[in-house]
Order: C-alpha cells, then sequence, then structure tokens
C-alpha cells in the first residue's frame, strides 16, 4: 500500500517514514512538512494510507481532511491525546499517539488491512481509468494503452488507435498503473509489457514504434521480463 507522511515536526515525520519503510506491505511514496504540500502529492499520487499530524502551522490535519473528496485511510498521529474524540468524527482508521512505537504502528496497519478486506477493498489493480484529455473525461482500459510518453508537464497516452495528452508527471501517473503489467523503460518512457513485440538492442518494438531503454532503467525492466 502506497503511504505519504505528513508532520510539520522532524524527528517524528522521519520515525514515521522509517516505520514505513521496515514494513513489507507498505510502499512510501513521499514525506511531507505540511499540509499544502501534501495537497500537491495528494492531487497526483495514488495514496492508499495518510499518516497526518493533527496540528500543523499552516493547516491543521483536520482543514486537509475536509479538502479531500475520496481520502485514502487516514492514520492521525498528534501529540494529545484529548483530540481522539475529534479523530474519529472524521472517520479516520486510527490515531496515534507521540511518542509512537512500532508495536503500536503495526496495529494501525493491521486494523486498516481488517478494514478493507471487509470493505472489499483489498489493493487490487483495476481494468482501467478515467482522465481528462482535451476537455473531456476519457475511460482508457489498461489492455489498451501501448506506452506513455512525457512530454514536460504533460503526458501522451498512446493506444493503437488514439493518443491522449493528460495534465501529470511520470511518477504520479506511474503510481496509478499496474506494476505487474507496466515497466519504466526510460526517463520519458513507460510500456505496457503485453504489448511488446521485440527488444532490439536498446530499443523496446511495440505498433511500430521503436521504444529507447535508458541505461539506469535497463537492469530493472530485463529483470521483470519473463526470459529465458
Amino acid at each position: 500500500m502506497n503511504c505519504l507522511v505528513v508532520d510539520d515536526e522532524e524527528m517524528s515525520r522521519m520515525l514515521v517514514k522509517n516505520f514505513v519503510e521496515q514494513t513489507n506491505s507498505l510502499n512510501l511514496i513521499g514525506v511531507c512538512s505540511s499540509g499544502t504540500e501534501a495537497m500537491e502529492v495528494l492531487n497526483k499520487a495514488d495514496v492508499d494510507i495518510l499518516f497526518l499530524d493533527v496540528e500543523m502551522p499552516d493547516m491543521s490535519g483536520y482543514d486537509l481532511i475536509k479538502t479531500l473528496v475520496h481520502p485514502p485511510e487516514i492514520v492521525l498521529i498528534t501529540a494529545k491525546a484529548d483530540h481522539a474524540v475529534e479523530a474519529f468524527n472524521y472517520n479516520v482508521a486510527d490515531y496515534l499517539v507521540k511518542p509512537i512505537s512500532y508495536a503500536r504502528f503495526l496495529q494501525a496497519i493491521s486494523k486498516i488491512k481488517d478494514n478493507l478486506r471487509g470493505l472489499g477493498r483489498t489493493k487490487e489493480s483495476p481494468n482501467d481509468l478515467y482522465v481528462r484529455s482535451d476537455s473531456k473525461i476519457v475511460r482508457i482500459g489498461f489492455e489498451d494503452i501501448y506506452y506513455i510518453e512525457a512530454l514536460a508537464d504533460y503526458i501522451m497516452i498512446f493506444t493503437q488507435k488514439n493518443k491522449h495528452i493528460v495534465h501529470s508527471t511520470m511518477k504520479g501517473f506511474q503510481n496509478r498503473l499496474p506494476s505487474n503489467k507496466f515497466a519504466r523503460v526510460h526517463r520519458s518512457y513507460i510500456v505496457n509489457k503485453d504489448k511488446i513485440e521485440t527488444i532490439e538492442n536498446l530499443f523496446v518494438v511495440m505498433n511500430k514504434k521503436y521504444i529507447p531503454i535508458g541505461a539506469s532503467y535497463k537492469e530493472e525492466f530485463m529483470k521483470q521480463l519473463n526470459l529465458l
């Protein structure tokens, strides 16, 4: 599950960051020191669990929650236990009081997993996604995507018949793709592994397109292939 840590206290940020990195089922995608910084990440990335400090100077944890239309699972963090009653009015998954132990952290993760199982929301890749392209919201099936190309602050999604230009970063978009089907092969390209026809020298060939394989991505990409 993808995790975002938000806390204005550096020691607290680093502690929760270390806890996330120690836990195999969790993937750290960001560490923020303010609510406004967190909003930018939440607008771009696929976040499953938000570890959120209550008391921050520019925007409180509660203020940030109020901005979220489809909030992830939220674990509130605070130095004051008397926030607990108010915290659960925001339908948070759990509430951790500083200083946090790793054992208590794992209890919160276990509770979230139980909640997701009960709601049938265990982390599984969907079959499609919706993007804003040319003033429309377009449904794109993952099986229809050949590759994604970066273009400054935009990305271009190529299917067999169409091209969709979307305002997004490559990293943010990659987080929304099933990792078992898509691979980053270059700083400017993500490919659908099911659509690869051949790999020639340092190029992936698909649908008459030669896509370069970057030197820093080659080793990881080759590991993902069922290569004899």
